[in-house]
């Protein structure tokens, strides 16, 4: 597990409950392994926006932000949220219409209690992280 070394972030991390603070950590990994796996992201910036955990390609700035958190009207439920400005969850939607759940056109809901789906995960995740190369040349 890649060390916090925001501050801020790894207090958001710590008050979450345990089941849920798991889950999102191994989200939080998957978004850094697939980033550094990826050619063109470059080093992920890892920051809070609306008080949850964000990862921004500031460096490269090949994709959208991605964010993770907890989905407040489900205790057992958490989420990758995504810009709803961009077409990444519409895509997402096309391509994997049964192995993910998700909310309008920003977020990719997960229960706690379920083994996420790694592959159809990491695809998304890698979507996002080169979001502007793809449709800004």
């Amino acid at each position: 597990m890649t060390q916090i070394e925001n501050a801020a972030v790894a207090q958001t991390f710590a008050a979450y409950p345990p089941l849920l603070r798991r889950k999102l950590l191994a989200l939080r990994q998957l978004i850094l392994d697939t980033a550094s796996a990826t050619p063109g992201v470059g080093k992920i910036e890892e920051t809070l926006k609306w008080g949850e955990p964000a990862y921004l390609t500031s460096a490269s700035k090949s994709g959208s932000t991605i964010r993770l958190g907890p989905v407040k009207s489900s205790p057992s439920q958490y989420a990758l949220y995504f810009n709803c400005n961009t077409t990444l969850v519409d895509t997402f939607r096309t391509l994997f219409p049964r192995e993910l759940r998700y909310e309008g056109n920003r977020a990719i809901v997960l229960d706690s209690t379920d083994a996420p789906p790694h592959d159809a995960l990491a695809f998304c995740i890698q979507a996002a992280l080169t979001y502007h190369r793809k449709h800004h040349p």
